[in-house]
């Protein structure tokens, strides 16, 4: 028997796969568990569907993380930190930091695990924050560190 599967199932397939059983597995664990359904003609256009609904999503969701990081590179963010004698600095410039900036600024909504920063900022000066937006998609936000 042929089952479209509704969930990723170990051993089995990911979601959305046809995957060939035996009529019993299939009556006993896929379709009570609702893992699957059976792979008959109205199943399958579904699915044809949804995965297209699913491509058409992901293609609008990719379009708006490109369009993002193209307004990113035009945005500059200003921070000040504390500087001591010898224009040493006093602390460092986490992504906590940025994106509490970047609200404040420019009203941009950035999660702040998505900052690829490789260490916090601790000099002063343009710096170049790598940001991810997309699996497909990095962008770039320039931090601008004065000294307060």
């Amino acid at each position: 028997m042929q089952v479209i599967l509704l969930q990723d199932v170990k051993s089995l397939g990911k979601k959305g796969d046809i995957v060939k059983v035996s009529d019993g597995y299939a009556r006993n664990y896929v379709l009570p568990k609702k893992l699957g359904v059976e792979a008959n003609e109205k199943n399958k256009n579904e699915l044809k569907l949804q995965k297209a609904h699913e491509d058409k999503v992901a293609a609008q969701k990719l379009a708006q993380a490109q369009q993002l990081a193209a307004d990113l590179e035009k945005i500059k963010i200003t921070v000040t930190m504390r500087a001591g004698e010898n224009g040493r600095v006093f602390g460092s410039i986490g992504a906590k930091e940025i994106a509490a900036a970047a609200k404040e600024q420019h009203g941009l909504d950035l999660d702040k695990k998505k900052i690829q920063l490789a260490e916090p900022i601790k000099s002063f000066g343009m710096v170049e924050v790598p940001i991810k937006l997309h699996t497909q998609v990095t962008g770039r936000l320039y931090v601008l560190v004065q000294e307060q």
